[in-house]
Parts: structure tokens; C-alpha cells; sequence
């Protein structure tokens, strides 16, 4: 019998979003304890653009396709799978390979997806509500009525941590470039205030919080404001960084941008932590795999939280689900358009 294939969007050399191919793949059957998933949605990532721009580190060799979270239907279980059958409704998480019409992924990778949300709203969750979730609740150890600084408050991940905030009792502030996403943050989602990325974003946190301070800060540029949020941190304040946007802000790399976004990198000594009484984490979801017994019971939180209406997966654009679909999409994450998610669908 000749081998399974399926069709994928793959990375065969680094670049702009044009270099983007589109090509039929073999696909293995699932090993025992793995599921195999007709994919739907597939739900992009500001670490896909590092992944194409060759600036992502734990890649397999290429061709490869990116892609952290998709929704789609079970389309067959390995042997010894039993929480699983064809034609259920679920969304998984990988470490790469989701643009991609099928994929096989271990049974604890797969979530169950509520039928009252389409493909793209569920494929729009995982990653973001649940990095949200971590770095706020486990690694920032948020309490109701302390302050977080969201950095990129109307992207993915920060659209999702601004709702689980507020849902939390935090008194959010963010920061955004376009001043239509500084206005969906506070009005739609409930920030206390919004300022603008591109300005003097630390003066306007200091004038709101005073001599309070932030609790926790949410860090996803990196650079010069890895340093500001530092500096922000009230005493026990907890700065938790996600992401890296600084070394990639256009749609090719430029390794001396590398360079000089690390340079403004604040070099941490455990040391210095010690007289103003602050901790730094470091977050990167798709290598919790382990923390199983966190994860999935926070996704089902948050998907009920999505069913009852107390959050929203904020949905920006969703681009065919192909090759050229896959480049307009990565370009309009580049220019910063997306207030949201951006997703490939059928």
C-alpha cells in the first residue's frame, strides 16, 4: 500500500514570507499512543516569523513547516488511545509542523474543542490564552488588585493576558502602536489605560502607577524595554519574558538588528536582584509539555471561561489556508496590522 501524504506549507530556506512553499508530504501513521488530525485552522505565532527568518532555535532540519496550534477532527488514534475517536472536535499543540492539511501528534498534545466555537476561534486559543495564563498566574503569581504591564497588549498573546487579568482583578496596563489597538484594549477589554509602544511608554506607567510601581510585567519585545520594565517593578515585583519581537522587526533578518537588540538586553546577575526584591522568569510554552497536569486543566478553564462569554478568542483575519495564504498572512503580522490573532482556515 503506498505511503499516506499530505499537502504542507513548508520553510525550504530562510527569507521574506515569499519563501513560503507549498508541497505534497508523506505522512506516517500514528504510533500507539498518537493521534492523527485533520486540520481546520492553524493559528499563527510571532515565533513562526523568527522560524522563516532562520532567528528560532529549536527547528528541525529543513524543509519544515511552522505552526504551534491547530483545530481540527480526529482522523485515527493509535492502538493504545482510548480518550479519542474519529470525527471528534479538538485542538492540539505542537512544536512545529501545523501548516500542514494533517498532522500526528502524541495523544497529550490534543485537547477537546467545544463544538459551539468554529475551527479559527478555537485554533486562535491555546497559545495565547495559555502563555497569557502562565505568565501571569504561575510565573508572575498575579493577585487581584496588584498591577501588570502587558507589553504588546493588542497582539495574540496580549489581547489574551489583558482579558485574564481584568477577569482576575488586576489593575492592567499595556502598551500598543496603533491608537485603534490602545482603544480596543481599554474600551473592549478593560484596561485601565494604554499607552503608546512607540513613545515614552515608562514616563506614562510611572505618571499612572505612581510610586506603587508594577507587580508584574509581561515582556515580549525584549531590547530596551526589557530594561524600562525593570526599572518599573515595584519591591517583589516579577518581570516574566515570552518573546524576542526587537530582533525581527522587518520581514527579513538583519543579524547586526540581532545583535543590537541583545546588546540592549539588561544583563541579569542573581545578585542584583537581591536589594530591590525582584524575580525574573522566563516562559516558552511549547517546552512545558511536562507540566501536562497544569496545562490542560488551565485550556479547559479558559474554553469554558470562552463558552460563558467571560472571554473571547479576538479573532484579527483569517487568511486561506495555502501558500499565498501563508505569506499575505506573515506579511500582515510583520507591518503589525493584526489587533488579534491571525489564523490560516479552510
Amino acid at each position: 500500500m503506498p505511503a499516506q501524504q499530505t499537502r504542507a506549507i513548508l520553510i525550504e530556506r530562510h527569507g521574506p514570507p515569499e519563501v513560503f512553499v507549498e508541497r505534497e508530504i508523506p505522512l506516517r501513521d500514528p504510533n500507539a499512543d498518537e493521534v492523527h488530525v485533520r486540520v481546520q485552522a492553524v493559528g499563527l505565532n510571532f515565533a513562526d516569523l523568527l522560524m522563516r527568518g532562520g532567528l528560532y532555535d529549536t527547528v528541525p532540519p529543513r524543509p519544515y513547516s511552522p505552526g504551534f496550534e491547530v483545530a481540527g477532527v480526529v482522523a485515527r488514534v493509535g492502538s493504545d488511545v482510548s480518550d479519542w475517536r474519529e470525527g471528534d472536535p479538538v485542538v492540539a499543540l505542537l512544536r512545529y509542523g501545523g501548516y500542514a492539511r494533517d498532522v500526528i501528534v502524541g495523544a497529550k498534545q490534543v485537547f477537546h474543542r467545544p463544538a459551539s466555537l468554529s475551527p479559527a476561534e478555537a485554533a486562535a486559543i491555546p497559545v495565547a490564552f495559555l502563555t497569557g495564563w502562565v505568565c501571569l498566574f504561575k510565573c508572575g503569581n498575579a493577585q487581584p488588585g496588584e498591577t501588570v504591564l502587558i507589553l504588546g497588549a493588542g497582539g495574540g498573546v496580549g489581547t489574551a493576558a489583558v482579558q485574564l487579568a481584568v477577569r482576575h482583578g488586576l489593575q492592567v496596563y499595556g502598551t500598543a502602536g496603533a491608537e485603534r489597538k490602545r482603544v480596543f484594549v481599554v474600551d473592549e477589554l478593560g484596561a485601565t489605560a494604554c499607552f503608546d509602544s512607540r513613545g515614552d511608554w515608562e514616563t506614562a506607567t510611572i505618571r499612572a502607577v505612581g510610586k506603587r510601581g508594577i507587580d508584574v510585567a509581561l515582556d515580549s519585545v525584549g531590547g530596551r524595554a526589557t530594561k524600562a520594565c525593570r526599572r518599573l517593578l515595584a519591591p517583589l515585583g516579577r518581570l516574566v519574558f515570552y518573546g524576542l519581537s526587537d530582533v525581527m522587526p522587518g520581514k527579513t533578518r538583519s543579524w547586526l538588528r540581532v545583535a543590537m537588540a541583545m546588546l540592549r538586553m539588561p544583563l541579569i546577575h542573581p545578585y542584583s536582584l537581591i536589594q530591590p526584591s525582584i524575580g525574573v522568569f522566563g516562559v516558552h510554552l511549547l517546552h512545558l509539555q511536562a507540566k501536562e497536569e497544569l496545562l490542560r486543566p488551565a485550556l479547559e478553564e479558559i474554553f469554558h471561561g470562552v463558552q460563558s462569554g467571560e472571554l473571547r478568542a479576538i479573532v484579527d483575519r483569517t487568511f486561506p489556508f495555502d501558500r499565498d495564504g501563508a505569506v499575505a498572512a506573515h506579511r500582515h503580522v510583520h507591518a503589525r496590522q493584526n489587533l488579534g490573532k491571525v489564523l490560516l482556515a479552510e
